[in-house]
């Protein structure tokens, strides 16, 4: 695991073969679990790459659909090991109408991931694997 976002989306590095592991790009490429739909997403880019892109600035708009302001307010607060949960989850259809009437607080990273994981596991056609552990 190369790192996790505030809302508990997880970013790998692909080692050999990561389509057995049910992730998406080429060896060496970086996928993103999104917290928003249970599922990996190709990013596209190498481990150096994706260091450049976290430096760019351009993280801040990574989720743009799925924050709400103060976005950078809510994510000072937090410690290396929270992150925000958010009710209903960012991946059900209530989330996705109307994501200003959702709930979210700090909560610890683990739980988040341990919500994410579980609820891939029982939604999707796959577990995402190990998301990390914090």
């Amino acid at each position: 695991m190369a790192g996790h976002d505030v809302l508990g989306g997880a970013f790998r590095l692909n080692a050999h073969a990561p389509a057995r592991a049910g992730r998406p790009g080429a060896p060496g490429q970086m996928p993103y679990f999104a917290p928003a739909t249970l599922e990996w997403e190709a990013l596209d880019m190498g481990h150096s790459a994706w260091v450049r892109w976290l430096l760019s600035g351009r993280l801040e708009t990574f989720h743009d659909g799925l924050r709400r302001p103060p976005r950078r307010e809510e994510a000072a607060v937090l410690d290396l090991g929270q992150a925000i949960t958010v009710f209903p989850p960012l991946w059900s259809g209530e989330a996705h109408r109307d994501l200003a009437a959702s709930s979210r607080r700090a909560v610890a990273l683990r739980e988040v991931l341990g919500v994410a994981a579980d609820s891939a596991r029982q939604l999707g056609p796959a577990g995402p694997g190990f998301l990390g552990e914090v």
